[in-house]
């Protein structure tokens, strides 16, 4: 038995299936404290059997470099009763017989979409989702990217848009591209979110120009062969093609992996690339 979860700021998914990413069967709840959301997750698995393996894919800051003491652990997440928790340490105890695998949730969905998806055949991607924060999953070389921690593109401070002085909701830095171009950053913005808004707002040219600086840094660091952007926020109709125009004119005819077109797609795995990642995760 193989068990993905898939826990976010919003929502968690778990779920059974293969070694190939094939979802058996899933369950999507609302992530509300740890103890409950875990405990959910722990007694719909406990219902199925006893899993062998475990690909778990956890919104962040999280600590995923095994053998370091945070390793597991949420980390300072501004979500409430969530800093410090171990999520390692709770399925531990449940599944003491279980292989575990952390990552970021857009780590596997950067894998999930490598593997099986918008970038099938690539070892060189990002996937960036937008929601209710920014987060960049990076892999390269054919391996996903940590580092001390692990890559913190929300976080990135991008060029401000011309004439744009919104101070940004970040509680930590205000006005980087998360504090600037997120989901409560649009609703706190325009008065609505970003679901609500029409295609042709204004509010989707200024969010064109911030994922553009985003994928513009991630090109001077890691030289993606594609860039995914996800999540909801990036539903709306011509996003991407805005995107890439904007990342076209800043680019300025230097970075040669844009010359691949399109460059800058949506997600082809859609809502199920993080739990697909999970489970690919679980494989090893």
């Amino acid at each position: 038995m193989i068990a993905g979860i898939e826990l976010g700021g919003t929502k968690t998914v778990v779920a059974t299936g293969t070694a190939v990413g094939e979802v058996r069967e899933e369950w999507r709840f609302p992530t509300t404290t740890p103890a409950e959301t875990i405990g959910r997750a722990i007694e719909w698995l406990r219902e199925r059997g006893e899993p062998q393996a475990i690909g778990i894919a956890a919104f962040g800051p999280l600590g995923v470099v095994p053998g370091r003491p945070s390793y597991g652990k949420l980390l300072a997440t501004p979500k409430p009763g969530w800093a410090g928790f171990s999520i390692i340490d709770s399925l531990a105890a449940a599944f003491p017989q279980a292989r575990l695998t952390l990552e970021t949730d857009v780590n596997a969905a950067a894998l999930a979409e490598a593997r099986l998806g918008a970038a099938q055949g690539l070892d060189d991607v990002a996937y960036i989702t937008i929601g209710t924060g920014i987060g960049a999953g990076i892999l390269s070389g054919g391996r996903l990217v940590h580092g001390a921690l692990h890559p913190e593109s929300g976080h990135f401070k991008v060029p401000r848009a011309p004439g744009d002085d919104f101070a940004g909701v970040c509680p930590f830095h205000a006005d980087c591209l998360e504090g600037l171009a997120s989901g409560p950053s649009i609703a706190a913005r325009w008065g609505k979110p970003a679901a609500e808004l029409p295609a042709d707002h204004p509010a989707w040219e200024t969010e064109a120009w911030y994922l553009a600086h985003c994928v513009l840094a991630l090109l001077g660091i890691v030289s993606p062969s594609r860039v995914i952007i996800g999540g909801g926020v990036s539903q709306a109709d011509g996003f991407h093609e805005k995107t890439e125009r904007i990342l076209g004119e800043i680019a300025a005819g230097y970075f040669s992996p844009i010359e691949a077109k399109p460059y800058v797609v949506p997600p082809m795995l859609g809502q199920q690339a993080g739990i697909k990642g999970a489970l690919l995760l679980a494989a090893g």
